[in-house]
């Protein structure tokens, strides 16, 4: 089941930087006029998983994707080594104050991003 728990990490890896790096690169694509930030479905996407993000930390909620890889592991701890590093560049050891208002700053930040950027409307 490790090998499952790992994929489960990778997947959960690259939504996290999916995530990020949609904060940082809508903006940019506006500035330097990508056209490729305001497709609609990659907007409703993204801003889909941010808003998700914001609601499990205001409920306080723990991930379905932690809670899975869990699951699997049948520990909290990561049993290889690339979920060893994966692991701790996910999972930040901060009270969840700091990630609660750290998630609906970002929240508030594609909201902001949807209206100042708007994708395209689909035809």
């Amino acid at each position: 089941m490790t090998s499952l728990a790992d994929i489960v990490l990778v997947l959960h890896f690259f939504i996290a930087i999916f995530i990020t790096l949609g904060l940082l690169l809508i903006p940019f694509g506006f500035i330097y006029s990508w056209s490729w930030i305001r497709n609609r479905r990659f907007r409703q996407i993204h801003a889909g998983l941010m808003l998700f993000v914001a609601i499990e930390a205001v409920f306080a909620i723990t991930c379905p994707l932690t809670v899975l890889e869990a699951w699997l592991r049948e520990t909290n701890a990561p049993e290889s080594f690339w979920a060893y590093q994966l692991n701790q560049l996910l999972y930040w050891d901060l009270p969840p104050a700091f990630f609660l208002g750290l998630y609906l700053l970002c929240s508030i930040w594609v909201i902001y991003l949807w209206r100042r950027i708007p994708p395209r409307s689909t035809n």
